[in-house]
């Protein structure tokens, strides 16, 4: 069952999966529409999942999860999976390599391989204050929290 993304819980689970590149304004209408019928009728074992998505910066996809009325099963989160690789060959994007960084550089949004982020951390190019995006937040609160920080206070300190 589809709901708007602001409705749900802080408790609920959330998914982030980056794009290489940021969707056009036609892309993003075509793709919000794809993500509301895929969320309409994804279920788990038979029960209908509550959840809802947004798409910040044009960049991200986020899936939120109310795990109060249904949990998602592996079959669940395998269709989710299915549906994201879906969306990389229509629009020719990588949303699901994890081993990318995406970081604030002013208003743009970088994305880099991660052994070069280490390198320009290094190299100074990049500094503890850089605004880094944590996808691995587990829940709404997280992402609301900790998913926009400086890199000094998440998982990316240890290239500093």
């Amino acid at each position: 069952m589809f709901v708007a993304f602001d409705s749900l819980p802080e408790t609920a689970r959330v998914w982030i999966y980056q794009a290489n590149r940021t969707f056009t304004e036609e892309e993003m209408k075509s793709l919000k529409a794809e993500l509301q019928q895929f969320l309409q009728q994804w279920t788990a074992h038979g029960a209908d999942l509550k959840a809802g998505f947004a798409t910040p910066y044009n960049r991200f996809i986020v899936i939120g999860l109310d795990q109060q009325q249904a949990a998602a099963s592996g079959c669940s989160i395998d269709a989710s999976v299915h549906f994201i690789q879906s969306l990389e060959k229509k629009y020719g994007v990588n949303l699901l390599d994890r081993m990318n960084v995406s970081y604030k550089q002013g208003e743009y949004i970088a994305y880099k391989p991660l052994d070069e982020f280490r390198k320009m951390a290094k190299a100074k190019a990049v500094s503890p204050k850089t605004i880094v995006f944590n996808n691995l937040v587990n829940n709404k609160y997280e992402y609301e929290q900790d998913w926009e920080v400086p890199a000094s206070e998440s998982w990316h300190s240890r290239f500093f």
